[in-house]
Order: structure tokens, then sequence, then C-alpha cells
């Protein structure tokens, strides 16, 4: 038996407005329920109570309104200062790593290190090309990598201790020091790194620097988060008042909180930066083995040009994939 089109198309079409009546409908003849009529009670309840309570609202809007224009006050001039400095020289460089050099001494470290390198890749026989390129790039990399090396180890430090600093700072508010003794304390009993930066704070705030300004030389001298946020909540309260001791403990149970975060994260791609070693080492441990087992089997890959080739390919591969896993596996703080 055929359909009628006729009468399927009637069927489809009523089906149709059954479906949208059945949305549409229920919204406008259902009951309000409970919680709606409850919560336009409270609603007018606020509107009713608010005129007595209108002032305490406006003096917190305008509260508000100075700490964001102050924030943002401080982000573009942090902006600004970063886009002046851009990155930092070799003077910075060597007093962040506390280290006592000169440039003419650190030229002279750079030679010495060069003259090691090429003597090392003469002993091994190489030619005086790569004899003098291994000279220059040991001369370059090498006193750069031990500066920065020193540095991070330096901020490592620091950020170990800055918040037991800003905990000290907070107690001696809230028993009614001023923050210059307290920032006095931290400077003669804080472990180093801390009690240097501190030491230098007091120094630039006996000279007649304002203590926010100080403050914020702190964080141009150390250029980590940390140091920042400090700055920042300095500088807020010096403009806009406010309980300073509280703001510094929330800012140190945000310091120790991002520390335990930090660790965490780093037990947890402990596991990942294992499996990466292990595999981007496979296949340099597999050939080696190879090579001196048989010989004969792989020696092709060190005398034909196709071998050349191969390895060539293999090395950039390898490469990529070890850059892509360190990539994956690394994270920023």
């Amino acid at each position: 038996m055929a359909l009628n089109p006729t009468l399927l198309l009637s069927v489809l079409i009523g089906i149709g407005v059954l479906c949208t009546f059945g949305v549409v409908a229920p919204p406008l003849f259902a009951r309000p329920k409970a919680f709606d009529s409850r919560f336009s009670a409270i609603a007018q309840a606020g509107t009713l109570g608010g005129a007595a309570a209108a002032p305490a609202r406006a003096g917190e809007k305008t509260r508000k309104r100075t700490i964001q224009e102050t924030l943002k006050e401080l982000d573009e001039k942090q902006k600004s200062k970063a886009r002046q400095r851009g990155k930092p020289s070799l003077v910075i460089r060597l007093r962040q790593a506390q280290l006592d050099w000169s440039k003419q001494t650190y030229v002279g470290i750079s030679a010495m290190a060069g003259v090691v390198s090429a003597a090392i890749a003469a002993v091994g026989g190489l030619q005086a090309l790569a004899c003098l390129g291994f000279g220059i790039a040991g001369g370059l990399l090498l006193p750069h990598l031990f500066v920065g090396m020193r540095r991070g180890r330096r901020f490592k430090r620091f950020t170990k201790e800055f918040p037991t600093a800003i905990d000290v700072i907070s107690r001696g508010i809230k028993s009614g020091l001023p923050l210059v003794d307290c920032i006095k304390i931290v400077a003669n009993e804080a472990a180093e790194p801390v009690r240097g930066e501190f030491k230098t704070m007091v120094e630039d705030q006996t000279l007649g620097m304002p203590m926010d300004e100080a403050v914020a030389r702190l964080a141009e001298r150390v250029p980590l988060p940390e140091a920042n946020f400090f700055a920042i909540v300095v500088g807020i309260q010096s403009r806009t008042g406010g309980s300073l001791s509280e703001a510094l403990g929330n800012l140190s149970k945000v310091l120790r909180e991002r520390k335990k975060m930090e660790a965490k994260i780093k037990a947890m791609s402990t596991e990942a930066k294992t499996s990466g070693g292990i595999i981007g080492a496979l296949p340099v441990v597999v050939a080696s083995l190879v090579w001196l087992t048989s010989p004969a089997y792989i020696e092709l890959l060190g005398t034909e040009t196709l071998g050349h080739i191969v390895l060539g390919c293999c090395a950039v591969w390898m490469t990529i994939g070890i850059l892509v896993m360190r990539k994956m596996i690394n994270f920023d703080f």
C-alpha cells in the first residue's frame, strides 16, 4: 500500500507543531518556584534597605576604584620599565649572580675558557678549523652558562627564604612595630640572599627614598613574581591605606601555596622526565651496543653516503622528538 505524500506531510507538520508547543508552552504556564519567590523577596528587601547603606557602599566603591587605579598605574610603570630594560645587561647579571667580576674580568675568563676548549679539541685530534670553532663556542658559552647557573641558584634561595621574611614583617606590624623596623629586623636576621637585598632596601630608605620606591627597586634587582607581589602590596597600602599585616599574611600564604604547587608538579612530572630521558638515550645506547657486538652490521652507516644521510635524518628527527618531549614535561610557574 503506497503512502499518500499529502497525508505524510500533514502528519510531519502536526508533529512539528506539537513539539514546538511542548517546548514553548510549559514556561508560560509554569508556577513560580519557591526559591524564585524567596530570591525576589530578598532582592526587594535589599532594595528597600539600601538607602541606609548607600554611604558605606559609596565609600567602598571609591576605595575599590582607587585600588584599581593604583594597580593599573603600577602595572603600566612596570611594563614601561621592562620595555626600557629589555634583557638584563652583563653588569646586572653579574650582580644578580652575586659575582664581583668586572667586564674586563669576564672577558679574560671568556678568553681562558676559549683557549682551554680549543686545547681540548686539539688533544682530541680535530683539525685547526674545528678547534677554532670549539674555542669560540667555549669562550662565549661556558662563562654565560656559569653566570646563569649562579643567578638561577641565587633566585631559588631567595624564593625559599622570602615567605619567612614576609611572615616576620607581618607579625612585627601586628605587634605594633612600624614597617621600617620590621624590614631592619629581616635585614639583620634573615638568611642570604634575602638579608643582602633587604639591607640594600634599608640603605635606600635611609638615604631618603620613600619606602614604596625602595621596595619597587627590590623587584627590579630580583626579577621574580614574589618580589613583584611584595612591591605591589606595599605600593597599594602606601597609597590607599588598609591593613598591611593582613595583606602581607595573605601574600605569604599565596607564596607558600605556590611553592607547594610547584613541588607537586615537579613530583608528578618526574616520571615523565625519566621516561623522556630513557627514550632519548635509547637509540644511542642501542647503536653503541650493536657497534660493539656486530661492527660489520652497522659500519655501512659510517662509510657509505646513504648511511651518512640516514644518520643525519635520524639525528634531526631524534632532536625534534626530544625537544617536543622537553616542551611537554617542562612547566612554567
